[in-house]
């Protein structure tokens, strides 16, 4: 097993490692070149293992050892495994053929072994049989160094264990081979995990630039019917509102374009969650500002209340929820309460719960053309993204008029679970 975790972590340089598994690499590395010591001796001793049969171990303790990050692109793993076990089973063939026994060291086996493993896990699916097939017979033919074919007696004793040798090697070919596939299964299924996070997670930065660019749209929608008003009746100020425009539709490029940019093919996952649209407790304060961003002219109020009560160190996750939230709430204002003077958004915690609340005192006059009004699925994305935190979200008409939102995000254990 020194072996196969050997193996393991030389070949999935990837995989985190903990301390115990950094320990078990070094042994496997120590046993496996003591092993190779061993034949170096008895090859040096010259009790029949020459310095040719030196050149099967040493090919393959290089191709196991080889640092992964300096491989060369060349050196795949169809020819690491397949060079050091021809050159094995050419080697044993050629004793059979000359009828001149000779032996074999264990760090020969114990190499070959490996290289099994690594042939079964890393092949690409093409060479697998091939690869796995050369190093299993490789390893299990070694034995047959020892048999002379001669009828005498002693002949005879070497063949007896030749054929236990041959079998324990059977055995261990057997379970090496079981072993590597179920690592390459392991790999696929890590292959196939990180997959799916990464299109999850891109598709999350879809679903995030669409609440982004829907919210500027919204509002340079809502600017521009303020100007065509206004181009008639108070034209001196008509400035503001059209910086607004230009305000509005700056963001949304923006937000388009950084976000269409990290979809584009990056591979590195930190790199990808690091660059996402910012959506946070300290971007409220930007969000509710750019409320008033439609110019301060349109009679539209956004006021944030943020109690003392709420920490900075809230977990990602709710600080990104409740964001959205705020978000969706303001946009729904401007698509279905456009006469609405006052909004104001409250932040409170308590008992480890974050509460978000957002109010307007619209009366559904003053509405956006039916066409930019959207489909109605941002509050059903929002009840999605609330109630996967163990949330709960409350939308209702006030008693005195207008709209109340309300999202209770537990904080308290979010990402301990």
């Amino acid at each position: 097993m020194v072996g196969v975790n050997l193996v393991h972590a030389i070949d999935d340089p990837t995989a985190p490692r903990t301390r115990r598994q950094g320990c078990l690499r070094d042994v496997g590395i120590t046993v496996l070149v003591m092993l190779a010591m061993m034949d170096l001796l008895i090859a040096a001793s010259g009790g029949g293992f020459g310095w040719a049969e030196l050149s099967a171990p040493a090919s393959g303790l290089a191709a196991v050892l080889w640092p992964a990050g300096r491989r060369p692109a060349w050196l795949t793993p169809q020819l690491r495994t397949a060079v050091p076990a021809g050159i094995s089973a050419a080697l044993t063939a050629v004793v059979l053929l000359t009828g001149r026994p000779t032996g074999f060291g264990p760090g020969e086996a114990a190499v070959l072994l490996c290289l099994l493993l690594v042939a079964v896990r890393a092949c690409p699916p093409a060479w697998v049989g091939v690869c796995a097939a050369l190093n299993g017979a490789a390893a299990i033919a070694l034995p047959l160094r020892l048999y002379e074919g001669t009828a005498r007696e002693d002949s005879l004793d070497t063949l007896d264990t030749v054929v236990v040798a041959m079998a324990v090697l059977v055995l261990l070919v057997a379970v090496i081979a079981g072993l590597g596939g179920y690592l390459r299964t392991l790999d696929h299924r890590r292959r196939v995990a990180v997959t799916e996070t990464r299109r999850a997670e891109r598709l999350a930065m879809a679903a995030d630039l669409h609440d982004f660019v829907a919210h500027h749209v919204t509002g340079i929608l809502v600017q521009t019917q303020m100007a065509r008003m206004m181009a008639t009746s108070a034209p001196e100020r008509l400035d503001p509102v059209l910086a607004g425009i230009e305000g509005a539709a700056t963001q949304a490029l923006a937000s388009m374009r950084r976000t269409v940019g990290i979809l584009r093919d990056h591979d590195d996952q930190a790199d990808i969650v690091g660059q996402r649209p910012p959506g946070d407790l300290a971007a409220l304060t930007d969000l509710v500002d750019g409320f008033d961003g439609v110019g301060n002219a349109d009679g539209h109020r956004a006021v944030l209340h943020r109690d003392p009560s709420v920490p900075d160190s809230l977990p990602h996750e709710v600080q990104a929820a409740a964001h959205r939230v705020v978000q969706e709430a303001l946009t729904n204002v401007r698509r279905h309460a456009a006469d609405a003077t006052a909004v104001t958004v409250a932040l409170a915690y308590d008992n480890g719960t974050l509460h978000v609340t957002v109010r307007d005192n619209g009366r559904g006059g003053a509405r956006l053309p039916e066409a930019a009004r959207g489909g109605g699925f941002g509050l059903v994305g929002l009840t999605e993204r609330v109630t996967a935190l163990g949330g709960e979200l409350h939308t209702a008409p006030r008693p005195d008029g207008g709209w109340e939102v309300l999202a209770l995000l537990p904080a308290a254990h979010v990402g301990t679970r």
